[in-house]
């Protein structure tokens, strides 16, 4: 494993990997990369240090990784980010009930995951749907009303956790 990379990168990529939680650049790759690493931005490399110069400008970014890594599924991680950020500017809650295709996979995740448990604890009260279940976690997780483009790793570290102990996992 490196220690420190300086890497050159086309410079939209480049500020993406470094942008902050807020900013028009920050996506589901800043999330992820920031998950496992620092990212800086280093220095802006113009066309014309190139010959022949290029169609796009460059960027340096010092992208250092975190000792000790975080000890997250990087696959589960990724998942949540994939569904929160497909409608980055709308709340959490809009993003997971945008698609019966994302209710489906979740449910389908949790009842494998239900099977899977030796000590199961059969409810006697009638049982409610998943959508209902989703939406009492996403309501205590406290993240129903963000927007993942404000939310920055640790919140969605804490999304995640709250899922898994609810039993919901996305891989």
């Amino acid at each position: 494993m490196f220690r420190v990379a300086i890497l050159m990168f086309q410079k939209e990529f480049g500020l993406r990997l470094c942008a902050r939680p807020g900013s028009k650049l920050w996506s589901r790759l800043s999330v992820n990369v920031q998950l496992y690493s620092k990212v800086a931005h280093l220095l802006n490399v113009g066309k014309a240090n190139f010959r022949p110069p290029p169609l796009v400008e460059s960027c340096v970014v010092k992208i250092e990784p975190l000792n000790p890594p975080p000890n997250i599924a990087f696959n589960e991680f990724d998942g949540l980010t994939r569904i929160c950020f497909n409608r980055r500017n709308k709340t959490i809650r809009a993003s997971f009930f945008a698609s019966s295709a994302t209710l489906n996979m979740l449910e389908a995740n949790w009842k494998t995951w239900q099977s899977q448990q030796q000590n199961i604890i059969v409810d006697e009260q009638a049982p409610e749907t998943f959508a209902k279940k989703l939406e009492k976690i996403l309501d205590e997780s406290g993240y129903s009303d963000s927007r993942s483009a404000k939310m920055d790793v640790d919140d969605f570290l804490a999304l995640l956790a709250c899922f898994h102990k609810h039993g919901i996992h996305f891989a």
